[in-house]
């Protein structure tokens, strides 16, 4: 569906400008005076714009129609990525990416609202994820296209094409995306009543935890290709480009997993998640496998992120577009977290394939508070059960009138 495909657009253009960044870290560094170290906060700052304005944006932002809040928002990610462009220094730059950070989670809460409800109930998996397939392509495509240019042509051309995607998206949701009322009768405390369901808790902890580790071996992934599997510094765009193939695959792959049996296919993808990094680990010596372990990782870990927006979705109750949007804070927290314990196992000496070994723990982790999730939606499912056999004897006791 056309409306889709818009709302897509604006996926790609936030997946560009979230990991353009990466890539033009010595430029940019360059640009505003700072060494690579310091530039990288620029990276931190729009991350602490997503894990703050997600959920924020989200709860203030319910009673708006949906359409109207897509193009606010969408405008909102525009202005940032402009004031990126035109920072004069460091941290002008900081604050820009902060602020462009802001809509990002919620842009895709209310863009996954909003696809699930123009398909079949039985569809929605699909929709979402495809949705979510912006972010993937932008990996393969965008962040790409944006480093050369920005290379090319300086950094702050990326942005300045981010910009257009920016603007292109608002041009397209506001031609094909049907307009949808909001929610009257949401209240910010009723949106953020979702934080304290159990299971919205729980799923957040499998992201945070359990996705951190795909992150503790993608946040080094340059000294494993080339310091362990003894591989060119030219090679470095192949595997990452197998790594983007990877995640558009897993993304499509999990519309439907979702729609077949969603909780199931959250476990199963943490499980692969754990193995396959475990695998890497062993592997990566061996370029072929260090190779083919990078795109079975990248495949299970952005199938377990698209689940999860759709676990977060189905147990929040009203507040949806909050646990689609709180998805992204929680994945975002899971990069810092990732990252953090493979930077530990690095500087205690333990050498580059440790961080795949740490992101197997931490995939392990995430486990517990699955198995939590699953208790507890056991105990739900019999209680519910036993009201509904209740139910039904009290009605074959009442006399026929």
């Amino acid at each position: 569906m056309v409306a889709i495909v818009a709302l897509a657009l604006g996926g790609f253009a936030i997946g560009t400008t979230e990991f353009v960044t990466m890539g033009l870290l010595p430029d940019i560094a360059d640009g505003v005076g700072v060494d690579i170290p310091t530039a990288g906060h620029v990276i931190s700052a729009y991350a602490v714009g997503v894990v703050i304005g997600a959920p924020v944006i989200a709860a203030l932002s319910a009673r708006l129609p949906r359409r109207a809040l897509l193009v606010g928002l969408m405008g909102a990610f525009l202005v940032g990525n402009v004031l990126t462009a035109l920072a004069p220094g460091y941290r002008t730059l900081l604050v820009a990416r902060l602020l462009a950070g802001l809509p990002h989670g919620a842009y895709f809460g209310v863009a996954s609202l909003v696809a699930a409800s123009l398909v079949a109930p039985r569809l929605r998996g699909r929709a979402v994820s495809s949705v979510m397939l912006g972010l993937s392509v932008a990996l393969v495509a965008g962040v790409p296209a944006a480093t050369w240019l920005g290379q090319a042509a300086g950094w702050r051309t990326a942005y300045w094409l981010v910009v257009v995607l920016a603007a292109a998206t608002v041009a397209a949701v506001l031609a094909v995306v049907p307009s949808q009322p909001g929610r009257p009768e949401a209240t910010v405390r009723g949106e953020l009543g979702a934080l304290r369901r159990p299971q919205v808790l729980l799923t957040l902890g499998i992201g945070v935890v359990g996705f951190g580790g795909l992150f503790a071996l993608y946040s080094y992934i340059a000294p494993v290709v080339t310091d362990v599997a003894g591989l060119s510094r030219g090679t470095l765009p192949v595997v990452l480009l197998v790594y983007g193939i990877g995640g558009v695959i897993g993304t499509a792959l999990a519309g439907r997993l979702g729609d077949w049996s969603l909780f199931r296919s959250v476990a199963g993808s943490l499980v692969a998640l754990m193995a396959l990094l475990a695998a890497t680990a062993l592997a990566a010596p061996w370029a072929p496998g260090l190779v083919a372990g990078v795109f079975l990782v990248s495949v299970s870990g952005s199938t377990l992120a698209i689940l999860l927006q759709l676990r977060l979705m189905e147990t929040a109750g009203e507040a949806q577009m909050l646990g689609a949007a709180l998805n992204h804070s929680a994945l975002n927290l899971a990069n810092a977290l990732g990252a953090w314990f493979g930077g530990l196992v690095i500087a205690a000496g333990l050498g580059y394939r440790a961080p795949s070994a740490v992101g197997a723990g931490l995939a392990a982790a995430g486990l517990l508070p699955l198995a939590v999730s699953a208790v507890l939606r056991h105990r739900a499912g019999e209680a519910a059960a036993r009201t509904a056999a209740f139910g039904a004897a009290a009605i074959q006791r009442v006399p026929a009138a």
